[in-house]
């Protein structure tokens, strides 16, 4: 367990410091929720039943669970760009526990995403959203996004460990943008045909804006009628999601990055 943490903390570090000198990359990364949250915002919230200021309640844990899917698209293309380029090459020929590369990538996204996360929940504030249920659920709503951004970026890093080429995961990556638009992150599913809305409340994404929702005490947390169970259970769902991620890819992904390439 220690070679893990060090080892860990070492690629830790590595993924840090290769973040601070791509400033755009993350600068791109915290302004496009915010962008996407005045648009929705002002824009859908005109144009729904829903009043605009409740609305924006609804919004904000829908951005904030989309921005925790974004691990998938993270996660690939870190792992891939990294393997492709022979970095992951060199790790392998190193005495360090095989685990702690993989280990140690998604660690470092999950410390920029809960710094990304910052400003926009700062400009939800600004915009009307509260978190009404008081410290407690505002942080439990936290744990249940990080915990998902964990999963997600495990699933990407074993995925871009598959991929072909940097392009392939970059196009696969950019194609997981369809994962919010079927959920509830943007919109209500109680107005779905029957069919989608099955659809949208069994994907993971829905889970977890409805856990924020619920947790932080948003329009939009309560459970609807006929709701299947992980909308039923938005919080239980999230976890068991997040959880059964965890549980498949941690180890895929550690075997991926053991096998190299070939």
């Amino acid at each position: 367990m220690s070679t893990l943490l060090s080892d860990g903390g070492a690629v830790l570090t590595r993924q840090l410091q290769k973040a601070r000198h791509a400033p755009a990359l993350l600068i791109l990364t915290q302004t496009m929720p915010i962008t996407m949250l005045l648009f929705f915002g002002y824009v859908f919230g005109s144009a729904l039943a829903m009043p605009g200021s409740e609305y924006r309640q609804f919004l904000v844990p829908g951005l904030l669970a989309a921005t925790a899917a974004n691990g998938l698209m993270t996660g690939m293309f870190t792992a891939a760009q990294d393997a492709h380029r022979g970095v992951m090459d060199r790790f392998r020929t190193l005495p360090m526990s095989r685990s702690a590369v993989p280990f140690g990538q998604t660690a470092a996204d999950l410390l920029t995403t809960a710094v990304s996360m910052v400003p926009l929940m700062l400009v939800g504030l600004a915009m009307g959203w509260r978190a009404e249920n008081g410290l407690a659920g505002a942080i439990g709503a936290l744990g249940v996004l990080l915990l998902f951004r964990f999963a997600t970026a495990w699933v990407g890093t074993y995925l871009g460990l598959l991929s072909k080429s940097e392009e392939a995961a970059g196009q696969l990556g950019s194609a997981t943008f369809i994962l919010p638009l079927l959920s509830s992150a943007y919109l209500p599913t109680a107005g779905l045909p029957g069919w989608l809305r099955t659809v949208a409340e069994w994907n993971p994404v829905s889970s977890v804006a409805t856990a924020v929702r619920a947790l932080c005490g948003n329009a939009g947390g309560e459970v609807a009628a006929g709701a299947a169970w992980p909308a039923a259970h938005p919080v239980a769902g999230a976890l068991l999601w997040s959880l059964a991620l965890l549980v498949l890819f941690v180890p895929a992904a550690t075997r991926r990055f053991a096998r190299g390439l070939g």
